[in-house]
């Protein structure tokens, strides 16, 4: 039975900006409908549906609830929590139209003591990020899940607590279907979130979506389906895969999925094993390590105001600059940076483009154009950046040194490594790694082409995170886990990569990616024997599927 379509118009003061702010996006019937259908088995189950919003979830369970019972006369009573007295009003009414009964509490949910009883919680969390998570709601969010053994960090968006609370209200063997961003899968603040579902559920499914279900929300979801609460741990994730919400009908068995660690980055369940079992092997035979093996990732200069800080020749001779309060600089944003390194003479060509070349850095006592400079940002307001405003000097810039090689962190396509031949500071745009002395020498030679080879492509993928635009962002620690070739791997193959470098360069200035990364693979692991071409296949396809995932997503959000 599918309850009749409703119309109730949303209180007058409940706008779209207002239902932003409390994380209240309503979810399709086709999520619902499949949601209570997967977590309701028997007309004995009692149903709860936290932040019940308009009870589109508790609307469904009745439905489902009534499939279930041979009476045809059947009101089910299911129950639901709301923050907001109008939405709670309107679910009442809804489900009563669906021909059953809602027990609504209008409380905020971390104020509900959880009463554990429930053969099923099912609904949609929520999601308000952290910078709009705080006060009262996030001390007492984080408190919840705290008295569940969960500590979050003040980074934690307001579903990651919503679903640890949620939990507590189950019975034992109970099930948990829950609408979640797919930052579930990735974010670093989701950790203790994903080692929690392993050690208390005794079965983990994830549904993915090739398309945005919520494009207002500007987030991907995942569909959580948790069932055998405390009776885990479970080692294992099954991984089932739609197009969108009206796919979920077509939704096949899925496949199983064991992460190395729970807590760690779920992003590896989107890839099949025969594409992740060569980067496997490669780690446990130490020919592949992660990039922190080779140094340290840092974020670039912030400089509270690049268009004044950042500066052409062109600008620098109009200012009459003298040379000696400019530092070179990697101009802001990192589309340079798609070679194998950055020269100085790759710089003076930038300028003479009129690209931002040069960092304003006058020392204690400014030349007169200098000061004459400064003057001009107090004038048009630059030294009230709260970056400028809280420094000692408000025009001189906190200098982090130049970099071995540089790393581009926002991309349409994957990272790169640039050796930093110029020696020139970088602004926040991009990643500064600085190698170990060990290995100094060889990575800022030989690093930026043997990274690019497609294990560490594919693995780059899995250890960033898809950004509006389908953009793929890594920050520094997640650059820290990402693969490489290690140091005695390059060391072993370095004649072979020597000789291809002039050759990968110019495809790579051809915009050729994929052609220069296949011409890495054969030098670096091919030529060793270290995978066959079917693995790299295997590898390619998996990748490419992943880069595929992050447009359709952003498309699907436009």
């Amino acid at each position: 039975m599918v309850s009749p379509p409703l119309n109730f118009a949303p209180a007058p003061d409940d706008t779209p900006d207002v239902r932003k702010a409390r994380g209240a996006f309503f979810t399709p019937d086709e999520i619902t409908s499949f949601i209570a259908e997967w977590a309701i088995t028997s007309t004995d189950d009692k149903v709860m549906e936290p932040s019940a919003g308009d009870a589109a979830f508790l609307v469904s369970a009745v439905d489902r609830l009534r499939k279930l019972s041979p009476d045809p006369d059947v009101v089910p009573e299911v129950d639901g929590i709301e923050i907001h007295d109008y939405s709670a009003h309107t679910g009442r009414e809804r489900v009563r139209n669906a021909g059953g009964m809602a027990h609504l509490r209008v409380r905020d949910f971390f104020d509900v003591v959880p009463e554990p009883g429930y053969a099923a919680v099912i609904g949609n969390p929520p999601y308000v990020r952290y910078q709009g998570w705080t006060g009262e709601a996030r001390t007492k969010s984080r408190a919840a899940a705290l008295r569940a053994g969960v500590a979050l960090t003040g980074l934690a968006s307001s579903w990651a607590a919503f679903t640890v609370h949620s939990a507590q209200f189950l019975e034992e063997g109970g099930r948990l279907g829950l609408v979640l961003p797919a930052e579930l899968l990735s974010v670093n603040y989701a950790a203790p979130v994903r080692r929690f579902l392993f050690e208390h559920f005794a079965t983990v499914e994830l549904v993915l979506f090739d398309e945005q279900v919520f494009p207002e929300a500007e987030a991907d979801v995942v569909l959580l389906l948790a069932s055998g609460y405390l009776q885990g741990p479970t080692d294992h994730a099954v991984i089932r895969q739609a197009r969108n919400a009206a796919d979920l009908a077509n939704l096949g068995a899925g496949h199983p999925w064991a992460p190395l660690d729970p807590a760690g980055k779920w992003t590896g369940s989107l890839v099949a094993p025969e594409a992740t079992a060569p980067l496997r092997y490669l780690l446990d035979s130490q020919a592949f390590t992660n990039l922190q093996t080779w140094g340290e990732t840092t974020l670039g200069i912030v400089t509270g105001g690049n268009h004044y800080f950042a500066l052409s020749p062109a600008r620098v001779a109009e200012l009459g600059l003298p040379r000696k309060e400019l530092l070179r600089l990697s101009p802001p944003g990192s589309s340079h940076l798609r070679g194998l390194a950055l020269s100085s003479q790759m710089l003076t060509s930038l300028g003479n483009q009129g690209k931002a070349t040069y960092l304003f850095y006058p020392g204690e006592k400014p030349s007169q154009a200098a000061q004459a400079y400064i003057e001009a940002g107090e004038r048009t307001g630059v030294n009230e950046a709260y970056k400028c405003r809280v420094r000692k000097q408000w025009h001189r810039v906190p200098l982090v040194k130049p970099a071995d090689l540089l790393l581009t962190c926002m991309n349409a396509d994957t990272p790169r490594l640039t050796t930093n031949q110029a020696r020139a500071y970088h602004l926040n745009s991009v990643h500064g790694v600085y190698l170990a002395d060990e290995h100094r020498d060889l990575g800022q030679e030989l690093l930026p082409v043997a990274s690019l080879n497609s294990l560490t492509l594919l693995n780059a993928e899995m250890v960033g995170r898809a950004y509006g635009g389908g953009i793929l962002k890594i920050e520094p620690r997640e650059a820290d886990v990402w693969a490489m070739p290690s140091p005695s791997l390059v060391a072993m193959r370095a004649g072979a990569l020597r000789a291809v470098r002039d050759q990968v360069a110019r495809k790579l200035r051809a915009g050729q990616l994929l052609d220069a990364v296949a011409t890495v693979d054969e030098a670096l692991l091919v030529g060793a024997g270290r995978i066959s071409l079917g693995q790299l296949e295997n590898v390619r396809d998996a990748r490419a599927e992943l880069a595929r995932r992050r447009l359709v997503r952003s498309q699907s959000g436009r």
